[in-house]
């Protein structure tokens, strides 16, 4: 979308004032399809920087992540995504869920609730 969509902008705003990550979301962004669910930005940043740290080769960048972003007065322009798949066919990439961060208003289509997959 050329504009950010202001309903997905809605939810991401609830989501960040909330500090809640139970909002369970899909969406379709560069013909990819996303489905997990959102964290506040701060959550996802934390995270991120934790999994960085942990890693030999990686460390150096987690402080990347750690530091200090403007607040809340701002409406969210991305949407972050932890425990969450890239769906291909009949999986999810990766198996376990990652970290992703996507562009509202790169997103051209959404959906509430997550997609289970089968490997089946």
């Amino acid at each position: 979308m050329s504009n950010a969509d202001e309903l997905l902008t809605d939810i991401a705003t609830k989501v960040e004032s909330e500090q809640s990550t139970q909002m369970s979301l899909t969406v379709v962004i560069g013909g990819a399809v996303i489905t997990g669910r959102l964290a506040p930005e701060a959550v996802w940043r934390q995270r991120v920087s934790e999994v960085l740290r942990d890693s030999d080769r990686l460390g150096p960048f987690s402080g990347v992540f750690a530091a200090d972003r403007p607040g809340p007065d701002k409406p969210p322009t991305h949407l972050h995504f932890h425990v969450a798949r890239i769906l291909q066919g009949n999986i999810g990439i990766p198996e376990t869920g990652g970290m992703y961060r996507v562009a509202i208003e790169d997103v051209s289509g959404w959906t509430v609730g997550d997609f289970s997959y089968s490997d089946h």
